[in-house]
Formats: C-alpha cells, sequence, structure tokens
C-alpha cells in the first residue's frame, strides 16, 4: 500500500471508531477523547513510520527546446535546435527544417518540416551524424526531402524536453518522446492514404523490412570524424500492419516497391498503412551492433505500451533533475528561461556506452573502432565548456563526471591524445588542452575515480606534442612556448596570443594535478609555464598582445581588430584570459584602480567592429553589436567570466550589478533566446550558475565566484542526498546589490564560495538591497582565488 494509501485508510478506521453509529465502542475505547484527538493519535503512528516526501513539482513545462532555434549562418541566437531528449542521452530527436547534410536542421523562421531525426549535432558548424529520418506523408507518395515537406504553423507546436509535437497544416500529426538510446513516436493521420518514409540522409545506409514482425531494421554510417568501421546500426517496430512497402534512394528518388532490403548510398525505406491510421514506432539504435540495438529497444522502451507511458517516464526524468534544482521567488519567464538553459546544460555531453546482456557498460570506440568495457562519452568541444558546463557537472551529476573521467583516459589510451572537441571521435576543434582542466577540477572537487599519474603523463606528452589534427589536438609550437613564454606570432601562427594564454592556464591545472597528488616533478614543470601569460602583457598599450620570434611587439596594432594573434574576438576580448591569476594580471596592470578602470571601459567603448584578420564580418562580431553593451561580447567564449573580475579588484558591487543586466537583457526563453551561440551548454551553463549567484572563474580550484541571484531561494539537492539553500532575502529586478552575507548562520564577507560548502550542504543567505554596499568583501581573504599575492 503507498503512503498516502495507508494514510487514507487510518482516517477511515478512525471515523468509523469515533462515529456516533458507535458511540458505545468509541466510549470504551476512548472514555475522555474527541475526534481530532482520535485523529492524531491514530494517525501519528503513520507518520512516523512513513516520513512524508516532499512533494516533486511539475516544472518541465517551463523548459521551452525552441529556445535559441531562430538563427542562421549570419546570427545566432544560439545555434540550437529543438532536441528531444533525456539528459546526457545518446541520441536525440528533432523536426528537421533544413535539407539533409545542413548544419542549420531547423530554423523558427521556416514554415515546413522534412523530417523527424535521430540527431547527435552538437554544432551547426560541423553539422551532425550518425542520422536518420521518419516522415509521415499522406495523399501520393512523395519521398524526396524537397516534395515531401509539410507546413505548420508555430501555435500547432508543442516543444518540451519530454515530449514534442506538432500538426501539419496537412492534418497529421506527429508526436516524439525519448529514452536513452531510443525513442517513442506516434503519427496521426488524416482520413487519407497514410505513408512513413524512412531517409539514410547522407552517405551509405542499409535498410530490411520485416512486414510479418512489423518492423524495419537498418544502419547509416554518415560520420566525418569516425573509424571506417563505424555505423549506426536501428531497429524500429510498429503497432500497426503494413498494407505496401517498398525501398528508395535519396539521389534521384527512386522508387522500388515491394522491395524489401538495399544497401548503398542515401538507401530508405517506406511503409504504407491503412489510410487514416494511428501509428505507434518504437525506435533504438546502437554503435555496436544490430542485436545490441534489438536488446536496447527492448530494455528501454519494452514495458510501455502506449507514447503516453513512455512520456510519463522522461517527464519524471525532467521533473527530478528540475527539483534539484529548485527555483522559488522569481517571475514565470525567469523561470522559464532558467529552465530551458538547465535543460541545455544537461544534454551534452552524449553518452557513447551501452548496457549489455549482463547490465555492464560497454561501448564501440570511436577512436579505434574497437569494443572496450566500460564508458565513453562524446561531442563535447572543451574550448566552450571547460569554464561552466563541466563545473556545473562537479556539482549536479559527480558520479557521471567521474565516468567521464574515465573515458577522457581511455580515449587517450585508444587514440593517443587528449580529446579536444569528440564528435564522436578527436577534431581537434578550437584551441588548448583543456581536458587537463576537467581532470584537474573533478580530483581538487573530490571526484577521483581515475588514475592522476596516468593523467598527468598523459597531459606532459599532450603540452610538448602536436597532434596530427586540429589546433586543440596536442599544442602547436611547444618548442617556442616551453622556451619564450609564448607561441611567436605570424601568418601561419593564427590565434597564438589566444593560444598562448590558454596554455598558461592549462600549465596552472597540470600543475595544480601535480601539487594535489605529490608529484614534484610535474608540478615543478607546469608550475614553470603557468606564468607565461605575463610576458604577452605590453605596459605601453595596457593590453596582452603578439610578438614575433625576435620578441618584439607585432605592428601595427589596433585593439579593436578581430582575428589575428586573437580567435574568434579583439584585444579588448582576450585581455582577461588569465583565470588562474587574476591577482597577477591586476599587479601588471598596474593595480586595483586601473584594472576595473578598464574592465568599465569594455563597457563604455563603442560597439565599433573591424573585421581585422577575418577579412569580413563573422556571426560574433554581428552578436557583439547587436547586444550593444560595447566591446563586451558575451555572445563567445573569452570574456563571458571578464564580469566576475571585480571580485578580485575590490568592486564586487560591480559584478553584482553587471552579472544580474546581462542575465536581464540578453537571455529570455524564446526563439531569440541566447546572445550567440549556446556551444554544448556552455551558454546556458553560465546563465544556470549565474542565476544561482556563483560563477566558475578557475575550473581547477574549489571556488566559485559570487555574483548576484536572481531568484529569492534556491534549493540544490545534492547526489548524496544534501541540501544547499541559496537564499537571497528582499531580491528583486531592482535590488541586485549584496547588503551582506550568512553562511550557515555565520556572517560570510568573501566573493567567493567553496565547492565543499555546496556539497557539505547548508544555507547560503544574503540580505539584498537597491543600492552598493561599498564596505563589503573588501579584505584580501574575501577575494576569490589567484596565484600571486596582491603588490
Amino acid at each position: 500500500m503507498s503512503y498516502s494509501g495507508s494514510i487514507a485508510k487510518t482516517v477511515e478506521y478512525t471515523r468509523y471508531l469515533t462515529s456516533s453509529d458507535h458511540p458505545k465502542l468509541r466510549n470504551v475505547l476512548y472514555p475522555n477523547i474527541n475526534l481530532k484527538k482520535a485523529l492524531l493519535l491514530a494517525i501519528l503512528p503513520v507518520v512516523l513510520l512513513n516520513p512524508v516526501k516532499a512533494q516533486q513539482q511539475n516544472l518541465v513545462h517551463y523548459a521551452n527546446t525552441l529556445q535559441g532555434t531562430n538563427s542562421k549562418f549570419e546570427l545566432s541566437y544560439g545555434n540550437t535546435y529543438p532536441a528531444t531528449s533525456v539528459p546526457f542521452a545518446m541520441n536525440t530527436w528533432t523536426p528537421q527544417t533544413g535539407k539533409n547534410g545542413d548544419g542549420w536542421k531547423y530554423q523558427y523562421f521556416e514554415n515546413t518540416i522534412r523530417g523527424f531525426q535521430q540527431s547527435h549535432q552538437c554544432s551547426s558548424w560541423v553539422n551532425d551524424y550518425a542520422v536518420f529520418s521518419l516522415m509521415p506523408v499522406t495523399g501520393k507518395l512523395l519521398v524526396m526531402d524537397d516534395e515531401r515537406a509539410s507546413k505548420f504553423d508555430h501555435k500547432n507546436e508543442v516543444a518540451q524536453p519530454n515530449y514534442y509535437k506538432v500538426r501539419f497544416d496537412n492534418n497529421i500529426t506527429t508526436e516524439m518522446t525519448t529514452t536513452e538510446r531510443g525513442a517513442h513516436l506516434r503519427f496521426t493521420f488524416p482520413k487519407a492514404a497514410a505513408y512513413l518514409v524512412l531517409d539514410g540522409y547522407t552517405k551509405m545506409s542499409q535498410v530490411k523490412i520485416y512486414p510479418t514482425a512489423r518492423k524495419i531494421t537498418g544502419w547509416v554510417n554518415n560520420c566525418r570524424w569516425a573509424p571506417q568501421n563505424f555505423k549506426n546500426y536501428f531497429e524500429i517496430v510498429f503497432d500497426k500492419p503494413f498494407k505496401a512497402y517498398g525501398t528508395w534512394e535519396n539521389k534521384t528518388g527512386k522508387i522500388t516497391a515491394g522491395n524489401l532490403t538495399d544497401e548503398g548510398d542515401g538507401r530508405g525505406a517506406y511503409i504504407q498503412f491503412a489510410d487514416g491510421d494511428v501509428v505507434q514506432a518504437k525506435v533504438a539504435s546502437s554503435y555496436i551492433n544490430l542485436e545490441q540495438a534489438t536488446l536496447n529497444l527492448q530494455t528501454e522502451l519494452g514495458k510501455f505500451k502506449s507514447i503516453e507511458d513512455t512520456k510519463a517516464a522522461s517527464t519524471k526524468i525532467w521533473n527530478t533533475l528540475f527539483n534539484r534544482v529548485l527555483v522559488e521567488g522569481g517571475t514565470e519567464e525567469q523561470k522559464a528561461t532558467f529552465y530551458s538553459c538547465l535543460y541545455r546544460a544537461n544534454l551534452f555531453s552524449h553518452r557513447f556506452f551501452e548496457i549489455n546482456k549482463e547490465g555492464k557498460p560497454y561501448y564501440f570506440s570511436p577512436y579505434d573502432g574497437k569494443i572496450h568495457d566500460g564508458y565513453m562519452y562524446t561531442d563535447n568541444g572543451f574550448w566552450d565548456t571547460f569554464r561552466a558546463q563541466f563545473p556545473l557537472n562537479t556539482i549536479l551529476h559527480p558520479k557521471m563526471e567521474g565516468q567521464y573521467m574515465l573515458a577522457l583516459l581511455a580515449a587517450q589510451e585508444q587514440c593517443g591524445w587528449f580529446p579536444a572537441w569528440s564528435f564522436p571521435s578527436e577534431t581537434g576543434g578550437m584551441l588548448g588542452n583543456h581536458a587537463i582542466s576537467l581532470l584537474a577540477d573533478a580530483w581538487v572537487k573530490g571526484i577521483r575515480t581515475f588514475d592522476p599519474q596516468k593523467a598527468l603523463k598523459a597531459y606532459a606528452h599532450e603540452a610538448n606534442n602536436k597532434g596530427p589534427w586540429g589546433g586543440a589536438n596536442g599544442r602547436g609550437n611547444a618548442k617556442e612556448y616551453n622556451a619564450n613564454g609564448y607561441v611567436p606570432y605570424s601568418q601561419k601562427t593564427l590565434g597564438a596570443t589566444a593560444q598562448s594564454l590558454e596554455y598558461a592556464y592549462d600549465d596552472f591545472c597540470g600543475y595544480s594535478l601535480a601539487k594535489a597528488v605529490g608529484n614534484k616533478g610535474y608540478e615543478t614543470a607546469f608550475g614553470k609555464n603557468m606564468y607565461n601569460y605575463k610576458s604577452l602583457y605590453d605596459p605601453g598599450t595596457r593590453f596582452m598582445r603578439a610578438k614575433d620570434e625576435n620578441g618584439k611587439w607585432v605592428e601595427p596594432f589596433d585593439p579593436l581588430e578581430w582575428g589575428g594573434p586573437y580567435t574568434e574576438g579583439n584585444a579588448w576580448h582576450w585581455q582577461w584570459s588569465v583565470f588562474h591569476d587574476i591577482q597577477g594580471l591586476i599587479n601588471l596592470m598596474g593595480g586595483n584602480k586601473n584594472f576595473t578602470a578598464k574592465i568599465d571601459s569594455v563597457f563604455s567603448q563603442p560597439s565599433t567592429i573591424k573585421v581585422g584578420g577575418y577579412g569580413q564580418v563573422i556571426h560574433e562580431m554581428t552578436e557583439m553589436k547587436l547586444i550593444n553593451m560595447g566591446q563586451y561580447a558575451h555572445g563567445n567564449q573569452p570574456i563571458q567570466h571578464m564580469i566576475y573580475l571585480y571580485n578580485y579588484a575590490g568592486q564586487p558591487w560591480k559584478t553584482q550589478q553587471h552579472v544580474r543586466e546581462v542575465m536581464e537583457k540578453i537571455y529570455n526563453s524564446t526563439q531569440n533566446g541566447y546572445p550567440g551561440d549556446e556551444d554544448q551548454g556552455q551558454m546556458s551553463s553560465w546563465y544556470v550558475l549565474s542565476a544561482l549567484g556563483i560563477y566558475s572563474v578557475t575550473p581547477g580550484t574549489d571556488q566559485y565566484a559570487i555574483g548576484s541571484p536572481v531568484f529569492k531561494k534556491v534549493t540544490l539537492t545534492l547526489e548524496n542526498g544534501k541540501k544547499f539553500i541559496i537564499q537571497a532575502n528582499n531580491n528583486s529586478k531592482q535590488n541586485v546589490y549584496i547588503q551582506s552575507a550568512t553562511l550557515n548562520g555565520k556572517p560570510y564577507t568573501h566573493n567567493w564560495l567553496s565547492h565543499h560548502s555546496i556539497t557539505n550542504g547548508g544555507i547560503l543567505k544574503f540580505e539584498m538591497g537597491n543600492k552598493p554596499n561599498f564596505k563589503r568583501g573588501l579584505a584580501p581573504q574575501d577575494k576569490p582565488f589567484s596565484l600571486s599575492k596582491a603588490k
């Protein structure tokens, strides 16, 4: 019997005993007791034996998966797509407005959908992989994506993490909900011919139709970065009989009616059902083999008879997660923005492992093409996500983070290098060696599932050698960097200044891990290089600048020019990339007054764009101009932590003011919800952490800088069962300034919060006001972590 059921039975029985129909019995048992006391006496033992569980709130409806989807090549409001998914799933499902192979797979301003596809895409700029799609068609059988595309209106669309639904103008309705490796779909056709088209997308594919079993199996191998033997196997089982069927290919649209199997470039299948049918489809996939795809389907979807059952399971997963980060006191729009961002912060990385018949994890390696036991995660670019998405995981998902660290070392063993941007194997995208940031951050926060000595040895190889792939695979110009303290800039070393700054931070992370585990050799080696940022500071211009191979400043210099020695930014943006030693940067710049004046200048500068080395306007430039906050370019990663640096220089109230302004001005829950590329959860994680009132300026330490919380109360329920509450009394849109604070009842003046203060549970309480408290948080111990001391 449930707890609520036992209470009801007890109340019913007590009422019977104390009713006027049985006065003799009542008087014998309870001669001097009234009805209320009798009820209390009867219920009390049940309550003591069955403690009340907090009612889980229904929060999933706040999350809008269309957030950020009104994007295009020239201007990004997120470059997202409405992924129906469970957290960190192996695959997601999404409607497709773009042509096969187009990175902009769903654009809000489009009015036709071409299919509903299994997706893994982590960036529009690298397209997708392992894709196949399903599309319902009525009337005439149309298979090519241009021809079968159906019109729709957003008013007929529901887009939430647990459920997607759309009704086309032709009255076909499609619904989707998902599991970790599968999906449950329902197609409701009008009273006309009912077809379902399976598209093999790009590259090679195979399909097999089983009319008696009402299923289709097959595989696709579309992928830019994967071993040659990579395949995504799938099985689809339907609940209605096939009226007709056949295969087709998507280059010419040739249809072969009655054909049961085909294999080749862009092969697909179609099925015809009874006119006006309502058809459910269960689908699951595997990177290992077809048998595992079948097992995944049985394990994850076998117990669900209807799409409502599967939806309920997905809803429970999301509501459980959202209730673990329970916000109170904000507006409905603030809650919608928060939970939409929390949804996106929990999509990437994707699980790349599967569960075998014995219930143990194993995976097809995207690195060496072999089967291994254990865990693997993919689809993440660490240059974006080391900053906030992974630190957020250390708070919410330490168990998964521990698995991830094992996966990092497994990937390194299988391909010889740490991943930098896996999709699903290593692409080497962007810059820096930020796997070490993830490893060091996990270790200092108590996540110790991996061998730190092995990690340090692998990082030493990474930091002293260049790999065969992109700019972040190993370290380009490592010899020059080690010798000079910087990468010399030339037309062959574009982004050299940006690289040098991030190398110094990564070396700090190597130093931090080595120091924590007592490896003196690596502590010394990495410790020498973590101050290398100093070699690029020019006191004459007060900017981080490029030097040539002879140690001379590269001329001409204009801090507004993008590109050249800077990656996706200019000197105003890259000035602040000294995550590990902000005090050292303050010292270089001549003290707190000069430092804070420089940050102020970022906002007071005009939003002038000089294309510089890019030679043309790129979308990041347009997005900076659009938000109209001077040279503050929140739409890209390099400057996203800058607001929090006032905490280090005696003006924490400016952090509080600016962080609330950014959250209020440039984030929302709509299709225009982001100020630039969302980037695998980084942009969303920035918002989530900032809305809580904290931010991870220096991953690799156990500290978060304090900002200004959006909500009056946030209750974090941690994996260890403890709760950490952030309470902001008198909080409002105007009252953004911290007047005073207590941590677990004791006065708290620090501008930082330790990770262990959160995981140990407790209450951080702020008193908020509409004017700055110019006296709070000014002592040396109130500053967040820096390597250097103030001069």
